[in-house]
């Protein structure tokens, strides 16, 4: 049989990834296809791809989950062959089915092996039947909430819910009582759904304190599959990855032996083909398997600088019918690799979007890597995930290189909307993470103290850039006395003392507010934060009332509503849900209160700052 022919490869994804594999594509002669949506219209990946071809549409589901529109765009372009990247229907079999049946090349796994282990179900069943560790739990056909009520009281609780289909932490929530656990399969249903067109649920033992550490497979056509080392994802937010690194930690050579063998068992059992990630939580040296993601995951980068290697040029390889260029004895790793996830979100990981105002790289250099699809004036939209890009280093030692993430994180100037930025420097900066003891319940632990150290710092140099800053533009009031200075920092009224001093390196760029008005993304120094020059706003403006509404703090698409007016609530209570950049968020009661207004409906696109639901006090 011949080898497929790959001429011209279409990218059926968008941003940071879409230019990832273009990069190795035209490294290899390939000429390059780009797709977009509406919103992507003027983003760097269409810009470099050799021709791009447009989807229509804004939201993912009328778009980059469009298979009828892909597959029309690889026609139209003479596209021979089909990279998926992550996310989308990179793990949807239906897709790779289609495009074989179309002739062209799937650069990814055969369909039969990602129905075999895209679902969690179905790769438990497979890891069982190989003596592969699994923790104890359900997955079966019968989805009623009944049943896994009985189910969950078998295997005793906590309890994990977790989608069957899909990555990346969506559909998952950890129920520590029986009375939470309806609520938690109705939210975990609904964000399965959307993310991934399936509401199917499994439910697992929860472990307390785990380490998450995957291995990465790779597999060709010709019998042959190895594995290449582990990665350590332990440091997550919402079961979302945001720090990995290589090697992992923990990891003894002993420990990562029997991991590898378990997951190349895993991959061969399925006939699988390409680059794929397994997925062990671990606990000791004992380890359990979480599921199998059938692609390329967004932090490969980590493992090509610790290896030498180009997985997307292994992966074009595979596809193209030639056997993997290394067995596992040949394999050498070097150093230590680590990398954060540039999200653009808060300290309290609240999503953002907004226009990015100003993009200024950290210095290149040797052992730092920064992917990413960021250019001056870009929209972030809240029609896609929050990931921004990923910076990643590597050095000789685990402390050199997270000493070099972490000083990258530094030089690194992102203004127009918040991003993560400062709280992952910090983080990676925690005696705990240092001392490598970050398990997955990390950030629950040391979220605070992080968000505490971001605020004292701002506070601590708060009047003097407000001097540096408005000052200097305050009209003349023609009379003696100097000009009251008074910002607004984190919803708090501050007034600048006379006498303070004036930080020099202070500067700011000024950010229209989608309500009206102007913040200013200030940076001193490492810091950047948001202010306002409130000087001439009343005094009572922000005050007691504010607390009376619940606002959206981001764009979002209203899904729940739970209450209605004239409902009494408690502080915390849930009064609606919003999805935004493919997540859900509870947004809750400020306060004790009855429900006055409900302003919006279920169904509706919330913008920042739209009032939500009013409250007025209790009689």
């Amino acid at each position: 049989m011949s080898s497929p022919r790959l001429h011209r490869l279409l990218v059926a994804n968008r941003g940071e990834i879409a230019r990832r594999v273009f990069r190795t594509a035209h490294r290899l002669g390939l000429d390059t296809v780009a797709v977009f949506s509406d919103a992507d219209a003027g983003a760097l990946h269409v810009r470099e791809a050799g021709q791009a071809v447009a989807l229509g549409g804004s939201a993912s589901a009328d778009s980059y989950l469009r298979i009828d529109k892909l597959l029309a765009a690889a026609r139209a372009s003479g596209a021979d062959a089909v990279h998926p990247g992550y996310g989308f229907l990179s793990e949807n079999a239906e897709f790779a089915q289609a495009v074989a049946d179309a002739g062209l090349t799937w650069v990814g796994p055969p369909a039969e092996a990602i129905r075999r282990l895209g679902s969690k179900s179905a790769a438990k069943r497979i890891a069982l039947a190989e003596g592969i560790p699994c923790l104890p739990g359900y997955a079966g056909e019968d989805q009623a909430d009944a049943r896994f009520i009985e189910e969950a009281q078998r295997i005793g609780f906590p309890v994990m819910v977790k989608a069957a289909a899909g990555g990346g932490g969506r559909g998952m929530r950890l129920v520590h009582a029986a009375p939470d656990l309806v609520e938690a399969l109705r939210s975990a249903r609904s964000e399965a759904q959307a993310a991934f067109g399936s509401g199917e649920l499994l439910l697992e033992r929860a472990l307390f304190a785990p380490r998450h550490v995957e291995i990465q497979v790779f597999a060709d056509a010709h019998g042959h599959c190895i594995h290449l080392g582990e990665r350590d994802c332990s440091l997550q937010r919402r079961h979302q990855k945001l720090v990995e690194e290589t090697p992992g930690p923990a990891m003894t050579p002993a420990m990562r032996e029997r991991m590898g063998a378990c997951a190349v068992r895993l991959a061969q059992a399925a006939g699988y083909v390409g680059a794929g990630t397994v997925e062990f939580l671990v606990e000791g040296e004992a380890f359990f398997l979480m599921e199998m993601n059938t692609r390329l995951q967004v932090e490969h980068p980590v493992t090509e600088m610790v290896t030498g290697l180009d997985l997307v040029e292994w992966q074009l390889r595979v596809a193209r019918g030639e056997p993997l260029p290394l067995a596992q004895e040949a394999l050498r790793f070097h150093g230590h690799a680590i990398e954060v996830r540039l999200c653009a979100e808060d300290e309290h990981f609240t999503p953002h979007t907004g226009t990015v105002l100003r993009l200024r790289e950290p210095a290149a250099r040797p052992g730092l890597r920064f992917d990413h699809a960021l250019f001056e004036g870009l929209q972030v939209t809240p029609h896609y995930d929050s990931m921004l890009g990923k910076l990643v280093a590597h050095a000789p030692t685990r402390a050199q290189a997270v000493a070099r993430l972490a000083s990258a994180l530094d030089a690194l100037d992102v203004r127009g909307l918040p991003t993560n930025r400062r709280f992952l420097a910090a983080a990676l900066r925690l005696p705990g993470f240092l001392e490598g003891e970050a398990g997955i319940d990390f950030f629950a632990r040391t979220g605070e103290a992080v968000r505490a150290g971001l605020r004292a710092e701002e506070d601590a140099v708060l009047a003097g850039a407000a001097k540096a800053v408005f000052a200097p533009a305050a009209p003349a009031l023609g009379c003696p006395w100097p000009r009251p200075l008074r910002v607004r920092h984190r919803g708090q009224l501050l007034d600048v003392p006379q006498d303070a001093a004036a930080v020099p390196a202070a500067d700011a760029l000024p950010v229209p507010q989608p309500g009206g008005g102007t913040a200013w993304h200030l940076r001193c120094g490492t810091l950047d934060f948001f202010a306002e020059d409130a000087s001439f706003e009343p005094a009572a403006r922000g005050g007691a009332g504010a607390q009376d509404a619940l606002r959206s703090p981001f764009n979002g698409k209203v899904i729940a509503l739970p209450v209605a007016p004239g409902t009494p609530v408690r502080q915390g209570q849930t009064l609606a849900v919003l999805e935004s950049m493919k997540l859900e968020h509870a947004l809750t009661a400020p306060r004790d209160g009855r429900v006055a207004q409900v302003a919006v409906a279920v169904g509706q696109q919330a913008a920042p700052g739209q009032l939500l639901v009013q409250l007025e006090p209790l009689a």
